[in-house]
């Protein structure tokens, strides 16, 4: 029994250990992959139009926004974001390129659905790399988990 409740107590920490080490990379892969990029961009306010397309079916939400006497607009259209017609957005861009400027917004430009499922399916197949190497150990690790005594430490150092 004493075998078995050291394997899960590791086999817990490398679970956590996998998980700590995904949001860590993940949160960074996001804060340094944006574009336009967060620390070099500018950001301002953008109102949303509803634009329809060419064939005059299909109405999409364009964020217009004016920077000195140039007027742009982009896409604001994004996976599970309703924009209504009238509303005030904050648009983030770079200065050499303000053509390519973006909703600044939680759901699309920091986090976007590709690279949630992404990181989602990362995740998993980590997660099933460190089931499958805890869930068999070798005879020589069942070995050493036999005969591994813990020593006894002093609670205080003299």
């Amino acid at each position: 029994m004493c075998i078995f409740a050291h394997h899960l107590i590791c086999a817990s920490v490398l679970y956590k250990s996998i998980t700590i080490l995904y949001f860590v990379v993940f949160v960074t892969y996001i804060f340094f992959t944006r574009q336009p990029d967060y620390l070099d961009g500018e950001i301002t306010s953008a109102s949303i139009h509803l634009v329809k397309d060419s064939t005059g079916k299909h109405s999409t939400p364009k964020a217009f926004f004016s920077i000195g006497k140039d007027y742009y607009s982009v896409d604001a259209k994004y996976f599970l974001r309703n924009l209504s017609e009238g509303k005030q957005v904050e648009v983030i861009y770079e200065t050499a390129h303000p053509e390519k400027a973006v909703v600044y917004s939680w759901w699309g430009y920091w986090i976007t659905i590709e690279e949630l499922i992404g990181s989602v399916i990362l995740f998993i197949v980590l997660f099933q790399v460190a089931v499958a190497v805890t869930k068999n150990p070798t005879a020589e690790s069942l070995i050493e988990q036999m005969e591994y005594n813990p020593e006894k430490k002093r609670k205080y150092n003299d």
